[in-house]
């Protein structure tokens, strides 16, 4: 672990807190540990708002499907705490960033480092990381704050272990992504 994942300048970091939603917490779509990850979550955001670091709650919202906004999946997940102070953000795509204005907010705010976690592994928190990184960002991954489901090659547990293995393995964008594991994720 890197000083710079140890321990980041509030200031200049922003948490994103992607696609925890109640669809993803229950039924079909469930993600492995989903009360145990929000947990994680919560602990994270917790440093954040406490050090003054930026929080962003995303959302994504479909046409049909298991989040039109406003439905019951498309709402926070049971348990997720918020605050009146977080940013929140609607999207579309698995990127965070396309069509958002995301990259426009934290850039006015000054936000120089990213503290990503959320849902899915294998698709939002990946693709947002990889736009992030491309865009300049060095980012933390909560190495045991982001989740999935098992799909028809590999289990929630592997895709997981595959995308802090993989996206801390990116080199190509200049700044990194650092996975670090929830408790030791401090803002200074």
């Amino acid at each position: 672990m890197t000083a710079l994942a140890a321990k980041l300048t509030a200031a200049h970091t922003a948490f994103l807190i992607i696609d925890v939603q109640q669809a993803l917490c229950e039924g079909p779509y469930e993600v492995l540990d989903a009360k145990g990850t929000i947990h994680r979550i919560n602990l994270v955001s917790q440093r954040a708002r406490a050090a003054g670091a930026a929080v962003v709650v995303i959302q994504h919202e479909s046409i049909g499907g298991a989040m039109p906004h406003g439905s019951p999946g498309w709402q926070l997940g049971q348990g997720l705490v918020v605050s009146p102070s977080d940013q929140r953000l609607r999207k579309t795509a698995t990127d965070s960033f396309h069509q958002t204005g995301l990259h426009e907010s934290l850039q006015q705010q000054g936000i120089k480092h990213l503290v990503v976690a959320g849902f899915q592994s294998d698709f939002c928190v990946d693709t947002t990381i990889r736009r992030a990184l491309a865009l300049g960002y060095p980012v933390t991954l909560v190495a045991d704050g982001h989740a999935t489901l098992d799909n028809a090659v590999l289990s929630a547990a592997q895709i997981a272990a595959h995308h802090n293995l993989t996206l801390a393995n990116i080199t190509s964008f200049g700044p990194r992504a650092i996975p670090v594991p929830a408790r030791d994720v401090q803002f200074g």
